[in-house]
């Protein structure tokens, strides 16, 4: 038997409940819980298969740890928002659960996400004889497993790393965010850090901008530097690395209605009183929006998301892109989200079966790349990402139209 819970009920957590549904010879019991036990059933509506579900409130340890206690799941999988994270994680360890994730833990008073909170729970986890394993989706997640992966099959030694995440999408909306608004709208706004020479280099955020033409005829798109949190783990684990920078594509259409947002102050994350109550202005966006979960039956076209990365192979440079394409409607129809969610949802799944099936099991906190990349590849191809590799001319560079090129 292998019980899992999955904790979240949004765009992310109907896919890994559809996912781990479709493999009843692995997730053999599925218990999906959140705070909102309707959207629970919701999802558990659209399935071939019976699943149960509950209520919980994944900030409150002693209330998540008394139903991991009634339910003894093998594993929790959490995609609830990132600022439960540590809860639940206390929740796993007071009732001896594994765990997974798929985003690393942030603060919800500061606009700040980084792995160190999680990491300090590693000789718990230890102690506890228990895995955790972190940013299982796809940023972060696959693109670690991609770096992992080339820098175990092509390569001696990795030198840079770009990754690129086009959304090359349209939804039809004048603004909307592809997952929870407030953690977007937190993610692109914030401080830009990459890693350069042994350090992180904090710039203006997205003050870089390149133009990068994805393959299979998927389009040319504005791409912006940013900071993402597997720049933390990789530079970590692959010390050889010189450089490692993130890239987002946004049209100019989004960037323009989250400028005017930032200027006029809806997306802070400070209270504010108004008549009487206390607000987070970006809370009561997020209100506003259209909910992500909505938007799979309208958005149409691909996604691009991939690692380029330049190194030595015997005594040569080399550069390689490796990438996976996802079409929208396709996902659509298999799992009723779009492919933002498909494409961090799976990869969930996949790291869960990891744990599962004993090749990733280990006691302590682990990021995906430090365990075996290829399993979790040919997962990758056998459950709905299939991905390719292409060699690079060795000049290849991305082509920087603002912002020093480093």
């Amino acid at each position: 038997m292998s019980k899992v819970m999955i904790i979240g009920a949004g765009g992310v957590g109907q896919v890994v409940t559809h996912k781990c549904a479709q493999l009843p010879e692995v997730f053999t019991d599925i218990v999906l819980a959140s705070r909102t036990e309707a959207k629970c059933r919701a999802i558990a509506g659209q399935l071939e298969r019976p699943i149960r579900t509950a209520r919980v409130d994944a900030d409150n340890v002693a209330e998540l740890a008394a139903l991991l206690r009634r339910e003894q799941p093998e594993l929790v999988i959490n995609v609830a928002l990132p600022y439960q994270d540590l809860a639940i994680m206390d929740a796993c360890l007071e009732a001896g659960v594994h765990y997974m994730d798929t985003a690393n833990y942030e603060p919800p008073d500061t606009a700040r996400f980084e792995y160190r909170w999680q990491w300090a729970y590693r000789e718990r986890f230890e102690r506890a004889g228990l895995t955790a394993l972190l940013g299982s989706g796809f940023d972060p997640g696959a693109t670690n497993i991609f770096t992992a992966y080339l820098a175990r099959n092509h390569f001696d030694e990795i030198h840079e790393l770009d990754i690129v995440d086009v959304n090359g999408g349209d939804h039809g909306y004048p603004f909307a965010t592809n997952f929870n608004p407030e953690i977007n709208i937190r993610e692109v706004s914030a401080q830009c850090r990459h890693w350069e020479n042994g350090e992180f280099v904090t710039t203006a955020p997205m003050s870089k901008q390149a133009r990068f033409t994805c393959p299979e005829e998927v389009g040319t798109f504005n791409i912006y530097r940013m900071y993402h949190e597997e720049l933390e783990s990789l530079s970590r684990h692959f010390p050889s690395l010189r450089r490692a920078q993130f890239w987002m594509s946004f049209s100019d259409n989004y960037l323009k209605h989250l400028e005017v947002l930032e200027n006029v102050g809806m997306t802070g994350i400070e209270p504010v009183e108004f008549q009487g109550q206390q607000i987070v202005p970006i809370q009561f966006l997020a209100r506003l929006l259209p909910d992500p979960s909505s938007l799979g039956p309208r958005t149409v076209g691909k996604t691009c998301i991939g690692c380029i990365v330049r190194g030595l192979k015997d005594g040569n440079e080399r550069v390689m892109y490796i990438y996976n394409i996802c079409d929208h409607q396709a996902c659509y129809r298999e799992v009723q989200s779009q492919a933002i969610s498909y494409t961090t949802g799976v990869p969930a799944m996949i790291g869960a079966k990891m744990i599962l099936e004993g090749r990733w099991r280990r006691p302590g906190v682990w990021n995906v790349e430090q365990f075996d990349p290829q399993p979790f590849m040919d997962d990758m191809n056998r459950y709905g990402l299939p991905w390719q590799v292409v060699e690079l001319p060795s000049d290849f560079q991305l082509e920087v139209i603002t912002g020093q090129n480093l």
